[in-house]
């Protein structure tokens, strides 16, 4: 659907140190599961050695490693098991964009609870109401220390959110959290809530890892005006260009703008570059593409100096804002533009193209692989990956203000604009609805 995706997706012997866990209903793992699973790898395998921006595979072997990666396969008893095989022979590459993405499934499991990384800590952000989640005691500001025994980090923490959410979907998990103000840890043990899609299920439907269970009322819900000021939420650029100048008319008629793309994964090139163009009086290169071959810049035009937004501009990021919504905020910085918020962004910041396989006779189940195809060179000569944007104020909301429902970046954000804002008032602009029942 789109020309080129800069989504993040967002784990090394994880995937086979997990096994033993409760998971969901699978299937009979058999030896005719096996072949299809050891097709799968040999599909990946070489839409990889064609399709990878690094004809040097970042070093690896690649013969090598997928030959150990057969071998393994050979040995496991589930279809969890080679899932993980895969997934791991692929995330050793150690790129944010070179994905896995793993075989349809019917099964849709809400946890009940969401979190984010703010510096090197992670917390619960939203606990879904009546889930057993609520019932075990677990509230916003509980410190995650651990899932199933293995301790969080920010570098490993999308590996655990890959795997739980992609890999292998459990019945429940077991969580090691410490209220704000408590230095002891508890364990809650929570269960899941499981529910079946209908029997068919299409590769665009049914792989939308970061946030099955967001449910967006309505554009209407991306604004609100505050003192003039007006706040737009952006979750994503997985969006046309046509949404793209729908979305921005609102903002343009304020004086003073935030962009809020804390949790923004990214997106399409092309609405990327539909975004810079309402932003600048002049046409912009916005970085340098680097691949097997020579590749035309990003580069926005325009809208006119009569069209685009002059006024001022706030871009709130964090942990969770990825691609495309870091790329966005690295031009503000670069150009002088406006002024950069928050935490410290995701670093997954290259260039990919989804391709998409299947498998299976009467049922067919599809499956892909993300191939990453260039790396972002930005402005400045450097690339995001594995580094991510600095803001401009490093702003982290504590354990308190999550449980009080506070937004302190919001806060300053309507401060540097010379305006002002309750913190739970800004901590209430954007609430996350949780859609599955």
């Amino acid at each position: 659907m789109f020309r080129y995706s800069i989504s993040s997706l967002c784990v090394c012997t994880i995937f086979l140190l997990l096994i033993g866990f409760q998971t969901v209903p699978a299937q009979k793992f058999d030896n005719i599961e096996r072949g299809r699973m050891k097709d799968i790898l040999k599909s990946i395998k070489r839409t990889i050695e064609k399709e990878y921006y690094d004809p040097t595979y970042r070093g690896i072997d690649l013969n090598d490693r997928f030959k150990k990666a057969d071998e393994r396969l050979s040995q496991v008893s589930s279809t969890d098991q080679a899932l993980g095989v895969i997934a791991q022979v692929v995330i050793e590459f150690n790129d944010s964009h070179l994905q896995f993405l793993p075989p349809a499934t019917t099964l849709l499991v809400e946890y009940g609870w969401r979190e984010k990384m703010f510096g090197d800590k992670c917390f619960v952000t939203d606990v879904k109401p009546g889930s057993d989640a609520e019932k075990k005691g677990l509230k916003a500001g509980d410190q995650i220390l651990a899932i199933e025994n293995f301790p969080v980090n920010r570098s490993e923490m999308w590996k655990m959110y890959y795997y739980y959410h992609a890999i292998s979907k459990r019945s429940r998990l077991t969580l090691a959290v410490a209220s704000p103000g408590d230095t002891a840890a508890r364990k809650i043990e929570i269960e899941s809530e499981i529910k079946r899609q209908p029997a068919s299920v299409g590769f665009n439907t049914y792989f939308r890892l970061y946030d099955d269970f967001y449910e967006e009322k309505n554009y209407e819900n991306r604004y609100v005006t505050a003192g003039g000021i007006v706040v737009w939420k952006m979750p994503s650029f997985s969006v046309s260009t046509t949404d793209i100048d729908r979305l921005v008319e609102r903002p343009k008629q304020a004086s003073s703008v935030i962009l809020d793309l804390r949790g923004n994964g990214g997106g399409a090139v092309v609405a990327l570059e539909r975004m810079v163009g309402h932003f600048f009086p002049n046409d912009l290169k916005i970085a340098d593409l680097k691949g097997r071959k020579a590749m035309d810049p990003m580069f926005a035009k325009t809208r006119g100096a009569d069209n685009v937004y002059k006024g001022k501009i706030v871009v709130l990021i964090d942990s969770k804002s990825a691609s495309a919504a870091e790329i966005f905020a690295r031009v503000i910085q670069l150009e002088k533009r406006g002024t950069v918020i928050g935490d410290v962004s995701a670093g997954a910041v290259m260039q990919s193209r989804q391709h998409r396989f299947e498998m299976g006779g009467d049922k067919v189940v599809p499956y892909g692989v993300s191939v990453t195809n260039a790396d972002v060179i930005m402005s400045d000569g450097k690339s995001l990956e594995h580094v991510g944007v600095q803001p401009d104020e490093l702003i982290l909301p504590s354990a308190e203000d999550l449980a009080a429902g506070r937004d302190p970046v919001m806060v300053r954000a309507f401060e540097i604009l010379g305006g002002s804002i309750d913190p739970q008032a800004a901590g209430k602009m954007f609430p996350y609805y949780f859609k599955m029942k």
